[in-house]
């Protein structure tokens, strides 16, 4: 191995000399550039080099390459100041002649990445890294690493994606990219992404040649769609009442010169090819995925970004396909629904009318789904939709009144939640939105009421719906004066007690902390808490990590009461059957935070604690190290060397306790 990493550093020598001798780098500096190498190359030549060793070498390679770019301009610049005898273009065609240097990082840079794709031939990420340099710095490889690549990686789409862009962009053959999309469409034909990259680049090239017969003025226009010419036409369609014929014909409401702005250009020879183009794409990709329905939609907003021949009538096509295949997909009708109102996001100003009239076609599409797919997913898209449209701030702002069509999508949102219940599909995240609506719109009793009611019903067992009901409830009560009266104060205490009773300790976690939070300071109803807690941890038991609700009843005493309480507190956590890990880890960091200090009583506690922790989890190697740790850092060396060998004893794998502690 020594023999050949030093063949490969004399093979550098001549590039190491050109580069002192031209003053590039010094020969200091040459000296650690050989260190660095020699350390790489061992590295490489490993019984089982990583990948990292290979970018590592690549990266520093690429560090050294770039610093020799700048010093090689500094060093022409400092040239061309010096020299004053008129010889300054003979010195400076001089200097730029290229040399050894000036090629040897980039090869050795190609030669590290052959390595590490020859070792590593599944990488496909290390291949695209080879690829993407071969293409920044212009090298003749690119070529045949592309065909290599195919060859290893056949089934992976970006690769023939890759292939097919560098031959159309770089070495501008049309042909040979065809042919590469096509071959990697017959080996990957269910891929989404090829299907829509081939249209694009059949699409860019008929816009190329459309272009090209623009500039030697035999053409006009491009492919590419005028979304303001669009907009001007549908406009004229949907206003040509308010034109009046000058000439007394009622034929043509719209008199000739209106005819004239909003008639269609006479499809010429590239829109009707391209036209036929995406439609075999279309078909073809249609028939190798009849169940995507994200591809018709990719190829759907590639029709409305071109200009083609009887386009109308193939975006008829493909809405009526996408009906046909996907009318019991509510994704397909909140696409549907959302497409009306598409337009309205193309302009800049648009006037309430037309925003309304297109709100009232994507609510019609929604009914007109519900009527297909009354499913919770269906509604939760309906209200999501009407929800955007109202806006986060609605009811903020009492001042301000909002605009017509704000209310009626309020209006009408109601409606949609009141018909999600009335069949059933109303999922607790509607449920929650349902009643923080009431909430956004100042409504407070009318949300305490359904919150009431859905709490009563289906979604009873709902901790975020409870939560929501209790939070409302707190907001009821301190609306006329913050001190709420002993018989509200029991009326909520009531309701969390109905709720904390029957939910687990996981997934009462939110209300736990609400309750601890609001009888901080209600010695009565903190101490109900307490005994429900402890009947909750006896039933669930503690966790082991996260959230620990013995943990929090302890830190609201210490906070109230002082150390002596939470001690208590947590000796009658601690005597339950499963107290938890995190428990115990809560415990010894509160005993340890006073030991610091300097209390012997608290580190003697500490050690307790540890030891009851050990008797349960005797294989948990970090707390093992966390023994260890405060009897170094607290202890004596004796204590201290008896938990090192108790754990020696005790765990089953050592290694990892040793890996980041040593004996004294």
């Amino acid at each position: 191995m020594a023999d050949v990493v030093q063949y490969r550093l004399e093979r550098m020598v001549d590039e190491l000399d050109d580069l002192e001798r031209r003053g590039v780098f010094t020969r200091q500096e040459i000296g650690e550039i050989v260190k660095q190498r020699r350390k790489f190359e061992y590295r490489l030549k490993r019984r089982s080099p990583l990948k990292e060793d290979f970018l590592a070498y690549v990266e520093y390679e690429t560090q050294i390459d770039a610093l020799r770019r700048l010093r090689k301009k500094s060093v022409a610049r400092r040239e061309m100041e010096i020299d004053e005898n008129g010889t300054k273009t003979t010195k400076t065609k001089k200097k730029s002649r290229k040399s050894i240097s000036d090629f040897a990082g980039v090869v050795r840079i190609l030669e590290i990445y052959r390595l590490a794709v020859t070792r590593f031939k599944g990488d496909v990420e290390l291949w695209f890294r080879y690829l993407e340099f071969c293409r920044q710095r212009k090298n003749g490889r690119m070529k045949k690493i592309l065909a290599q690549v195919i060859r290893f990686h056949p089934k992976v789409p970006g690769v023939w994606i890759y292939a097919a862009a560098w031959e159309f962009d770089h070495n501008l053959n049309v042909m040979g990219a065809r042919a590469l999309m096509q071959n990697g469409l017959r080996v990957c034909p269910i891929s989404e992404d090829l299907w829509v990259e081939y249209l694009r680049m059949e699409l860019t090239y008929l816009n190329k040649l459309k272009a090209r017969k623009v500039a030697l003025g035999e053409d006009e226009g491009t492919l590419v769609r005028d979304l303001r010419e669009a907009d001007e036409k549908q406009w004229l369609n949907e206003n040509k009442d308010l034109f009046m014929p000058l000439d007394g014909e009622t034929g043509n409401v719209d008199g000739s010169k209106v005819e004239n702005m909003g008639s269609e250009k006479k499809a010429d020879l590239f829109r009707e090819q391209g036209l036929r183009v995406l439609q075999t794409i279309y078909s073809g990709a249609i028939e190798a995925l009849p169940s995507s329905f994200s591809l018709r939609q990719r190829f759907f907003e590639i029709l409305d970004a071109t200009d083609l021949a009887q386009s109308e009538d193939m975006r008829e096509e493909i809405l009526n396909d996408m009906k046909r295949d996907f009318s019991e997909d509510p994704e397909y009708w909140d696409w549907l629904a959302r497409l009306e109102m598409t337009n309205s996001s193309s302009k800049q100003q648009i006037s309430d009318d037309i925003k309304f009239s297109q709100m009232q076609k994507a609510i019609q599409v929604y009914e007109e789904a519900l009527k297909l797919v009354p499913s919770a997913m269906m509604f939760n898209r309906y209200a999501k939709f009407l929800t955007d449209i109202i806006g986060p701030k609605v009811g903020e702002n009492e001042d301000l009144e909002p605009s017509s069509h704000i209310v009626h999508s309020i209006s009408h949102l109601l409606m949609v939640y009141e018909k999600a219940e009335a069949i059933g599909c109303l999922t607790e995240d509607i449920a929650c939105r349902y009643i923080s609506l009431y909430l956004q719109l100042g409504r407070l009793n009318e949300a305490q009421k359904l919150a009431e009611k859905l709490c009563s019903g289906k979604q009873s067992d709902s901790v975020k719906l409870w939560l929501l009901r209790v939070s409302i409830e707190v907001r009821c009560v301190t609306r006329n004066s913050p001190s709420p009266s002993k018989a509200d104060m029991l009326s909520v205490f009531e309701l969390l007690r109905s709720i904390l009773t029957k939910a687990s300790i996981s997934e009462a976690e939110s209300l736990w902390l609400m309750a601890l939070k609001l009888f901080a300071n209600q010695k009565q109803y903190f101490e109900k808490l307490v005994g429900i807690s402890l009947i909750s941890v006896a039933k669930d038991g503690g966790g082991e990590y996260g959230f620990s609700l013995p943990s929090a009843v302890i830190n609201f005493v210490l906070q109230r009461d002082g150390i002596q309480q939470a001690r208590e507190m947590y000796k009658r956590f601690l005597a339950l059957p499963r107290p938890g890990l995190a428990l115990h880890r809560n415990c010894i960091e509160l005993e340890l935070n006073l030991a610091c200090v300097g209390d012997k009583d608290c580190l003697a506690n500490a050690r307790k604690l540890f030891e009851a922790a050990l008797a349960t989890y005797d294989q948990n190697t970090s707390l093992w190290q966390d023994y260890y740790s405060m009897e170094t850092k607290l202890g004596t060396s004796e204590t201290a060397t008896a938990v090192y060998w108790r754990a020696r004893k005790t765990l089953g794998d050592f290694a990892a306790f040793t890996a980041s502690t040593k004996p004294l």
